[in-house]
């Protein structure tokens, strides 16, 4: 059922607050004495205390619209408000939990996308740096990705692909991260699997250059110098002003193997078909 005020307003509201930069507040639960109160009442109270950056009182308050009149059609927009007052806070478990329990509750109702896209922007918002473990690198993916297969056509959506891109690009950088780290202890397999990943899972990504030349500089450490002039050449043929091109150029110079300076017209294989053709 649809709150008095249209939902869709005030979830394009939400959106523009996500977009900004949350601050943190008091994250600690707040619960409130039971005082019976119109719902206009409690509701307007919770607004007031999110225009403050109160985040905790704001959600026990929007909770406290779901307490006293359940059934009011004030409660579901309650819940999604309870849900961004404790994202706002940073409070990331509990926000998932209260977008979940909308979504549990009212799989069909209209904050569904927005509950859903909360959830994945909770996960997103606590990424953090490629020396530390990525499981919630890949919660914030996998969450993103549901967004865009349950409302491709939404703004949530469009939202989520970008953030898809950055995280992509932060796993990439993990696994690059790995790889170079194999390399400095002459681990080659591990490391030219570590590289293989980056090509075929993050093709999309700005670390794919630098992974090429790392497999062209794994590959002649082992005496691979036909897999090496092989993936020197796809480099050559995509990124052929690049540094890293520059570098695996160089490489393969010194190991008498000539590479063409710009992509052979007659090659005929795009990066991803030789690199299909190399790998699989």
């Amino acid at each position: 059922m649809r709150s008095p005020i249209a939902l869709k307003a005030s979830l394009a509201a939400g959106i523009a607050l996500l977009g900004a930069s949350a601050c943190a507040g008091n994250s600690r639960q707040q619960e409130l004495a039971y005082i019976e109160r119109p719902v206009e009442t409690i509701y307007n109270d919770a607004v007031r205390s999110l225009d403050r950056s109160m985040w905790a009182l704001a959600a026990a308050q929007f909770d406290e619209v779901q307490r006293q009149h359940p059934y009011s059609p004030w409660a579901q927009r309650g819940m999604l408000m309870a849900a961004y007052a404790r994202y706002r806070a940073r409070d990331f478990e509990e926000a998932i939990g209260s977008a979940e329990e909308y979504i549990s509750l009212h799989p069909g109702g209209d904050g569904a996308p927005y509950a859903y896209y909360l959830i994945a922007v909770c996960h997103f918002d606590q990424i953090i740096d490629v020396g530390r473990d990525q499981a919630r690198s890949y919660n914030a993916l996998r969450t993103l990705n549901e967004v865009i297969a349950r409302f491709p056509n939404s703004d949530y959506a469009r939202d989520a692909e970008l953030k898809v891109d950055m995280v992509q690009d932060q796993l990439a950088g993990k696994e690059m991260e790995v790889g170079r780290y194999y390399l400095t202890r002459s681990e080659h397999l591990a490391a030219i699997n570590r590289f293989k990943r980056v090509i075929t899972d993050y093709q999309t990504t700005s670390h794919v250059p630098e992974a090429l030349h790392r497999l062209v500089e794994a590959y002649l450490s082992i005496g691979l110098t036909g897999q090496a002039q092989q993936t020197a050449a796809v480099l050559g043929h995509n990124y052929p002003g690049s540094d890293w091109y520059a570098d695996s150029y160089a490489l393969m110079q010194g190991q008498g193997v000539s590479l063409p300076e710009k992509p052979d017209a007659k090659a005929g294989f795009n990066m991803f078909e030789r690199l299909g053709r190399m790998f699989f």
